[in-house]
């Protein structure tokens, strides 16, 4: 539920929701078939599945969140839980305003932010070169290992001053 003030929040250019939570199940990762509840998972707050807006892959692929350069975004983040807490990231972003726990307070240029269980945070951030970018749980064995990622698909003109757009598949050896 989003219980905006009164006079509404600043405009931006686009808005999505992103709901983390986490499941504890018989089965392991990627196990197929119905998989039951495993409270003694849930004891020790080991879940199997730590997923981004209910499944693997919720928000990739065609299902990515979209935006343009230059555009301004909000993300809506809530911690369903119901153990862990999110440290909520988007690899090769700063956002520009958190607000804490979705409150008033409201904190400038922070990289990860903490979502408790049971709530959430407001993030706001204006994209400023294209290319694909990972929102993770930077808690980061979640997200490549859990499944709690989405990809952000920004397209345009691509800004030198910020970035190249170089990339190298080396090692890298100082």
């Amino acid at each position: 539920i989003l219980v905006e003030p009164e006079e509404g929040l600043p405009e931006v250019d686009k808005e999505f929701y992103v709901m983390q939570s986490e499941f504890y199940t018989t089965g392991t990762y990627g196990e197929e078939g119905l998989q039951s509840f495993d409270m003694a998972k849930a004891l020790t707050e080991i879940p199997d599945y730590v997923v981004f807006n209910g499944s693997v892959g919720a928000m990739t692929g065609s299902n990515s969140v979209v935006a343009e350069v230059g555009e301004t975004m909000r993300l809506f983040v809530g911690n369903g839980g119901p153990n862990l807490v999110s440290s909520f990231h988007v690899i090769g972003e700063i956002f520009d305003k958190v607000y804490v726990e979705g409150g008033a307070l409201i904190n400038n240029n922070v990289q990860t932010t903490l979502v408790p269980a049971g709530g959430a945070a407001i993030v706001e951030f204006k994209v400023d070169v294209p290319g694909e970018f990972i929102m993770v749980d930077h808690s980061i064995f979640r997200a490549f290992n859990k499944g709690a990622l989405g990809i952000l698909e920004v397209s345009g003109k691509p800004e030198q001053g910020i970035y190249s757009g170089k990339q190298n598949d080396t090692v890298y050896l100082p």
